[in-house]
């Protein structure tokens, strides 16, 4: 293909829609593309300066040169695929640049010549011409390397105007063809010549042989013939000495199996170097031919195969036989017995070939898409110098039959198992390689762990995608020569060690069920220059961000990052790429994390130590404690009297310092005169035998008020705030208004400990009295006093019956 071919390829990638507003599409500042825009003319705006313009298409019946005047740089124009009837070379007399011209698949019948003397490439292929389009000023285009032609006929001196051309390939299409004059194409002088014939005639074999007397590379199309072997033109016998083709390839072949052989012996004499048949029909019966005259027939292609020639490879592909009786036999040992370097045969339901009886000159074979099984070569040893083999989508089932298959093949490199039905189990049976085996290919089989066990010792590349592996078993596989290995769409969980394959470069593990590769994996693997694991179901957690860094400090060893490693989990990370996911040093290093919580938690119980131990939390929760099991006691000692009556109008609390001035003034002054108050004292009112705390909590609930006598010494007595405590208690449990405070003498702050937060509240929040010490003063602290008990107490039954027997003792 020359340069300006590419550029015109190059141009026909940027295609684009066009609406009722026809713009081109420009790749660049020189490529317009106005191709499938149902278009009926050229456009006329388009750019000066363009050198690539595409209207192929479209509806265009008719070009003029008003079209192209002004496009002076134009290099390339594709003209395909329209409905021109008549072309006009003088529509481009402006256009001197253009080396690039394609009318192909047009309706042109006629034609008007102008020499264009720097184009390069004409196709005029697919039209109606009758004859060949063949200008006499064609033959001044000396720039001509590309010519394609269509016609219904063709004479000898159709080619005269351009035998003197040095043409690379002359492309012809012939439909509705009804006329050949031998020796017409060996006039041409061109490299390659391809000829597409009408599907539906029957192929005229002259062109066939003339073809191949005219140029060394030979492309037909459609070469069907129905009629009778007895109607064959069979090859002329001055043939062989005239032949120049070295490569010959004949597509979509449907013809009689005698007739093949008829031109298949004519190739084997002739120069032919390379052949290739694809699409291969061959049909009988062979009744045309009486027994005596096929035999000699097949008995001449045996001598024939057998002897020295010039082909070096032949390929059949896509091959149908519809003879239903016929020895496969015989076609198999031909093959074998070719003495040729390559052989393919693809896609042809072959079952089965021969080993060659005697040293094989094979050094390529390919019998991909076919149903051989086990039983191929197996104990054959005369393919000594087969190089390559592949037998890709088959049958086999056995690797280790496999294995035995190229223990004799001392040449061989590559070999393509890909696409069968290939397991290996594990056998007391040793797998036995061709030693000269370096790249293996058991891609989509059936194949598990245990393939580890039964591969060539001097293997350097193996492809095990698309296999059931789930692991790399070490210790079982010892590869010290292997440089790639692709273990993609397997089962595995992680990363395979090196431990086996010290020579390792490539690993390939994309596509299996690799949630956390191992962070390790270039220490124990450090000749791998590239690691393919992508779209694997990657979970993002701390596990993984060991592998993340991995990717930063490898150097671009990770193929595809980052687009494609992705996490899967957990769901609400799915579809983030790695390289965006993060997690804190704290949230993925244990042992911070636990040195973390637990400095936390030692702080946190130093401050609940310090608070408890500050505000004398255990001596609070103590004293509930022993309220909650006085309560408790009183319950069930004396369930029904637990409506509690009120005996005494105050309970008094005071420290044993003070006692005098509770004895001599706070006594006296209240329980004399008139109204007395009844005071619970602890001296005389504790009942013996209950606890201390017992009796408290008994006397502040009989008591309708609580009066504490503060002072120095009763911020240091312990049973004094013992009783301030129950009495604070039964103030929010009852909602009432119980507590008297007086102030004997003045309590400095700092004299008050911390854990009497309680006394510190209430003298800041309550009003107390402070005993005076001018005597003036003290009628109206005992009439306050007073007046804040003041209450009138029920009268029980006890008191009562005291009366009464009072009064009777009396009476």
């Amino acid at each position: 293909m020359s340069p300006l071919t590419n550029i015109y390829v190059f141009a026909c990638v940027f295609t684009f829609k066009l609406g009722n507003n026809i713009q081109p599409t420009v790749g660049n500042e020189f490529i317009a593309n106005y191709s499938s825009s149902l278009l009926t003319n050229v456009p006329k705006n388009i750019p000066v300066h363009t050198q690539v313009l595409d209207v192929s298409h479209n509806r265009i019946s008719e070009i003029s040169i008003s079209e192209f005047i002004s496009l002076s740089n134009l290099q390339v124009l594709n003209l395909s695929h329209n409905l021109i009837t008549v072309l006009d070379f003088k529509v481009f007399v402006f256009n001197e640049n253009l080396e690039y011209l394609d009318l192909s698949h047009n309706n042109i019948l006629k034609v008007y010549c102008l020499t264009l003397a720097y184009l390069r490439h004409l196709d005029l292929s697919f039209n109606n011409f009758t004859a060949l389009p063949i200008c006499q000023e064609f033959g001044n285009m000396f720039h001509l390397q590309y010519l394609g032609l269509s016609a219904t006929m063709i004479r000898r001196s159709d080619f005269n105007n351009i035998k003197h051309l040095q043409l690379h390939t002359v492309f012809l299409t012939l439909g509705n063809f009804s006329l050949y004059e031998p020796q017409s194409l060996t006039t041409l002088n061109t490299r390659s010549l391809y000829i597409a014939f009408e599907a539906t005639q029957n192929f005229s074999f002259p062109l066939l042989y003339d073809g191949m007397s005219t140029s060394e590379n030979l492309k037909i199309v459609n070469l069907i013939y129905t009629l009778s072997y007895k109607d064959f033109p069979s090859p002329p016998l001055m043939l062989l000495k005239k032949i120049k083709s070295t490569a010959l390839m004949l597509d979509t072949v449907d013809l009689q199996w005698t007739i093949i052989l008829q031109i298949f012996l004519l190739i084997w004499y002739s120069p032919v170097e390379h052949l290739t048949v694809r699409n291969l029909t061959f049909w009988g019966p062979l009744g045309e031919l009486t027994e005596y005259e096929f035999l000699p027939l097949l008995s001449s292609l045996e001598q024939l195969i057998s002897l020295d020639g010039s082909m070096k490879a032949l390929t059949l592909e896509h091959v149908r036989n519809k003879i239903y009786y016929f020895n496969q036999e015989v076609l198999y040992r031909q093959f074998s017995e070719m003495n040729i370097a390559s052989l393919t045969i693809y896609d042809a339901y072959m079952p089965h070939m021969l080993c060659p009886s005697r040293t094989s000159s094979f050094q390529y074979l390919n019998f991909s898409h076919n149903a051989l099984t086990d039983e191929l070569f197996q104990n054959c040893g005369t393919l000594i110098d087969l190089k390559l083999l592949i037998l890709q989508r088959n049958k086999f089932e056995s690797l280790l039959k496999v294995s035995f298959m190229t223990s004799h093949m001392k040449s061989l490199k590559y070999l393509d198992m890909s696409n069968n039905l290939l397991h290996h189990d594990g056998a007391d049976v040793q797998c036995q390689w061709a030693e000269s085996l370096t790249e293996l290919d058991l891609s989509s089989n059936q194949l598990a762990d245990a393939v580890f066990e039964c591969l060539p010792v001097n293997i350097k590349k193996l492809d095990l995608q698309n296999n059931q592996i789930s692991s790399v078993p070490k210790g079982m596989a010892d590869l010290k020569s292997l440089e790639e290995l692709n273990l993609a769409s397997n089962r595995l969980a992680d990363l395979p060690g090196c431990s086996g394959f010290t020579s390792l470069r490539f690993l390939n593990t994309e596509m299996n069920s690799i949630l956390t590769p191992s962070a390790d994996f270039f220490q124990s693997c450090p000749r791998v220059r590239e690691l393919q694991t992508g779209h694997n179901p990657f979970k993002c957690s701390c596990e993984l961000q060991d592998f993340i860094r991995l990717e930063k400090q490898s150097g671009g060893k990770l193929f595809g990052w980052p687009a494609a490693y992705v996490c899967e989990y957990p769901e609400g990370l799915r579809g983030t790429e790695l390289k965006d996911f993060h997690l804190s040093e704290l949230a993925c290093n244990t042992v911070l994390l636990l040195v973390t919580a637990l400095l936390l938690t030692l702080v946190l119980v130093a401050i609940v130590a310090f608070l408890c131990i500050y505000l004398d939390v255990p001596w609070y929760v103590r004293m509930t404690w022993q309220w909650t099991q006085t309560k408790r006691r009183a319950w069930h000692n004396h369930p029904k009297e637990q409506e509690t009556v009120l005996q005494f109008h105050a309970f008094i609390s005071y420290s044993e310092h003070d006692s005098l001035w509770v004895k001599n003034e706070l006594i006296p002054n209240l329980e004399k005169g008139e109204g007395c108050v009844q005071l619970c004292q602890h001296e005389r009112n504790f009942i013996p035998g209950k606890s201390i705390v017992e009796n408290i909590i008994n006397c502040i609930e009989k008591s309708y008020k609580s009066i504490f006598v503060l002072s120095p010494n009763f911020v240091q007595s312990e049973w004094c705030h013992y009783e301030l405590y129950f009495a604070h208690h039964k103030l929010f449990s009852e909602n009432s208004n119980n507590l008297i405070l007086i102030l004997l003498e003045p309590i400095p702050p700092y004299v008050i400990p911390a854990r009497y937060h309680k006394l510190k509240a209430l003298m800041a929040k309550r009003t107390y009295l402070e005993w005076p010490k001018e005597r003036g003063k003290r009628a109206l602290f005992w009439a306050n006093l007073r007046a804040a008990i003041n209450i009138n107490l029920p009268v029980s039954i006890e008191t009562n019956e005291e009366q009464s027997d009072v009064t009777s003792s009396t009476s």
